[in-house]
């Protein structure tokens, strides 16, 4: 039964590929229309569009009918049901699969939110106390100017590599 909805849906596909079958799909979506009227916005010969609603009815999206000398088509809907459902199972699966991408995406932005809060206030994680960076904690005195790593000296800080030049001997 898969490998028959498969091919039928592969034959639908194979029918859809086309922009002219198209265009005589969404002609065919107003309404009934004879081969003559769906010629006329193409610039091609009958026999060309008469392929053209072969091929859509053998995948079971057009159908014929026959009024006197007038032989109408009609689209079928039940062969783009089959598409649509197709279509839904994936939609569902991609829909599930971004909405995960979205949440990964957000939780990356609040963690570089946060790094970027933490590096311009660099005293701002240290807690409840406000002073913690204050008098008792590191020793600095009330009255005495604090330093920051700007105003360290280049050995003290870690990062930078003394450039100092050893005397030759």
């Amino acid at each position: 039964m898969l490998a028959n909805q498969t091919d039928h849906l592969s034959n639908t596909f194979a029918a859809l590929a086309d922009p002219t079958r198209r265009a005589i799909l969404a002609k065919l979506a107003l309404g009934e229309a004879s081969v003559t009227e769906l010629a006329k916005p193409f610039n091609m010969s009958l026999p060309a569009v008469s392929k053209h609603l072969k091929v859509l009815e053998r995948a079971g999206l057009v159908a014929h009918g026959r009024e006197a000398q007038w032989r109408p088509r009609r689209l079928e809907a039940n062969a783009l049901k089959e598409v649509a459902d197709w279509v839904e199972h994936y939609r569902q699966f991609w829909e599930q699969r971004l909405d995960r991408l979205d949440d990964y995406l957000r939780e990356l932005q609040k963690e570089k939110r946060q790094q970027i809060t933490s590096l311009a206030n660099p005293g701002a994680d240290l807690g409840a106390n406000p002073r913690a960076n204050e008098e008792g904690s590191q020793g600095v005195k009330p009255d005495s100017p604090k330093t920051t790593s700007a105003d360290a000296p280049a050995a003290e800080n870690p990062t930078e590599k003394n450039h100092v030049r050893k005397p030759n001997s």
